[in-house]
């Protein structure tokens, strides 16, 4: 587990998750001062999709680049939309049925630039980060296309 605190206008906060991800220690991680909304985003493995049993995602990443992609989206959220706080994490590994498997928390002094910020993340995360995602279900394994 490593914490990244970069930014050229506000904080960010990367933390990199091979066993657990802990969505409230992350938004702890941030100072709010003033901020006046928090805007979440918590992604978790689902445990069935069209109709066959999930039992895990099972992540790769190029971890040499992960922290250094999520660390650039932040920046970019930050001068795009005006936010002050970013934190993220990306489970790498297998993750259950149920556990967590990403999390986002955007601070800013108004709740619109957090949601549009926050839901751009998510967007620019499954497009950029370099992470690859295998699902494990009742009908075997298959490897989901596309990155995130």
């Amino acid at each position: 587990m490593r914490f990244l605190r970069v930014g050229m206008d506000g904080e960010i906060v990367i933390r990199e998750s091979p066993e657990s991800l802990d969505h409230q220690a992350l938004l702890n991680s941030l100072n709010l001062d003033g901020c006046g909304a928090v805007v979440s985003f918590l992604g978790i493995t689902r445990g069935h999709d069209n109709g066959k049993e999930i039992y895990r995602l099972e992540f790769d990443a190029w971890q040499d680049k992960l922290g250094q992609v999520l660390g650039d989206l932040a920046n970019e959220a930050i001068t795009r939309f005006g936010v002050k706080k970013i934190a993220m994490s990306h489970r790498i590994g297998s993750v259950a049925a149920g556990e967590n498997i990403v999390s986002i928390h955007v601070a800013s002094p108004h709740r619109k630039e957090a949601f549009q910020a926050c839901e751009w993340l998510i967007d620019e995360l499954k497009l950029q980060a370099p992470i690859w995602k295998k699902e494990v279900s009742e009908t075997g394994e298959s490897w989901k296309a596309g990155l995130g």
